[in-house]
């Protein structure tokens, strides 16, 4: 198997806790090269259009057949507006002016930090993505909550909304207390889903 060092040899790693680190992390046993996890970014936007929020309704597990925001994860070697612009292309044909940063939000248990646009259709046009089952503009009024997937979308809506009122142009950061881990109305994700 490739090693990190570019030649063929066997790797073994082993979780251990270097000298004044606090946390195990997996050191390879033949020359002490340390594989560092990190948390995953996520990138996505709040997209307006005549008064209306670009929803999507998944394709893909987890959350298979609820409604988000266009929304993934940033790849290497992209700027955090490109990936949003990216992912609202691969989820919804829709090609996007971002505005500015909407919020920063932790979710420490499945270790990821989202970074959310507020962001407007640059064309009027959207179809469903090869991830999407279907797309909808909603009405304030007309959003599906109890439908959405993931607690972080209940946050954005909700903080876009804030911005619109006139709320501060600061990124928001999550509810008070809010982790993630239940949906806004107290329901438990189900296991393995985000």
């Amino acid at each position: 198997m490739p090693s990190h060092m570019g030649r063929m040899t066997e790797t073994s790693f082993s979780l251990r806790t270097l000298e004044g680190d606090d946390v195990a992390r997996k050191i390879c046993d033949n020359c002490g090269f340390v594989a560092y996890e990190n948390p995953k970014i996520v990138v996505g936007s709040v997209v307006r259009h005549d008064g209306r929020i670009l929803l999507c309704r998944r394709a893909i597990a987890p959350r298979q057949g609820y409604w988000t925001i266009p929304a993934g994860y940033l790849e290497l070697n992209e700027t955090p507006e490109d990936g949003a612009r990216r992912e609202a292309r691969e989820e919804a044909t829709a090609q996007l002016a971002i505005e500015r940063l909407l919020a920063v939000y932790s979710v420490p248990r499945i270790s990821q930090v989202q970074l959310i646009y507020r962001a407007s259709l640059a064309e009027p046009t959207i179809a469903p993505g090869i991830e999407s089952q279907a797309v909808d503009l909603f009405a304030w009024d007309d959003i599906p909550w109890d439908e959405l997937a993931f607690p972080s979308v209940h946050w954005a809506l909700n903080h876009d909304r804030a911005a619109q009122e006139g709320a501060p142009p600061v990124p928001f950061t999550n509810p008070d207390g809010a982790t993630g881990n239940t949906m806004p109305d107290g329901r438990a994700l189900p296991v393995g889903e985000f």
